[in-house]
């Protein structure tokens, strides 16, 4: 894995489309969550009580749900890169094996969701201990939310690759990738009752970093039946599991 890591990062650093969406996304965290505190309610500032930890952690990784998509379009652009410009074929004809480029990716994702996960605990970190009342005493008290954060953006990221895998064209699969996002599972879930619908893979990925408020709109929605994060987490591995599975057997199925 270490080897095959290595491999990646020697296309991905000198690779400015990965800079520019890494940095994107990195920019975008931090003008959400600033954004978000600085919203006027009832003539106060919201980040009164969203930069105070413990609950510091769950509204950030709440907020930062929201750009999960950035990550997934750069996995289908890295993986589709490679039919586009044959590489694939050539790590297979100097010798690897297709479980090995599986997971050259897989280790790729963790990497970036290991960046992801670090920079959105470190940007927690800045504005909580700028703005907290409570100080250090109560800064990891709830901080598990960003292991959920981290499960999730992965699971968003190998949901990807099982469709660039299967797409290979990267301009359709990113479409194919953002309608089953924000379309089509949401459309299924409507037809669903609550308790199935809750184990479908984006919505037991959503459950991992909840709406503060959360209870609040699940009563208006009707929402009777839901996972808890840490309900969730276990559907989400399995998931995480499942589409890197599914991407072996397609590139194992498939010509080069």
């Amino acid at each position: 894995m270490t080897s095959l890591l290595r491999i990646e990062l020697r296309k991905l650093l000198p690779y400015s489309t990965f800079w520019v969406l890494l940095l994107l996304q990195a920019a975008l965290l931090f003008v959400f969550f600033y954004a978000r505190g600085n919203v006027m309610v009832n003539g106060q500032m919201a980040g009164a009580e969203l930069y105070q930890f413990p609950k510091l952690w769950m509204h950030l990784t709440y907020v930062s749900s929201y750009l999960n998509l950035i990550p997934g379009i750069l996995i289908i652009i890295l993986v589709s890169d490679e039919y586009t410009f044959r590489t694939l074929r050539q790590q297979v004809i100097d010798g690897y094996s297709r479980a090995d480029v599986v997971q050259s990716k897989a280790s790729v994702i963790l990497l970036l969701a290991l960046l992801l996960a670090g920079y959105v605990f470190l940007l927690g970190m800045g504005f909580g201990l700028y703005h907290s009342k409570e100080g250090a005493a109560s800064m990891f008290t709830e901080a598990q939310y960003i292991f959920y954060y981290l499960v999730q953006v992965m699971g968003y990221m190998a949901l990807a690759m099982l469709v660039a895998f299967w797409v290979r064209k990267t301009g359709l699969a990113i479409m194919v990738f953002l309608a089953y996002t924000l379309v089509l599972e949401r459309l299924i879930q409507w037809q669903t009752p609550d308790t199935i619908d809750k184990y479908f893979p984006m919505k037991a990925l959503s459950a991992l970093t909840p709406n503060p408020h959360s209870e609040l709109e699940q009563l208006m929605l009707g929402i009777t039946d839901f996972l808890t994060p840490g309900q969730a987490l276990v559907p989400a591995v399995l998931y995480i599991g499942l589409f890197g599975f599914l991407s072996y057997q397609l590139l194992r199925s498939r010509d080069l």
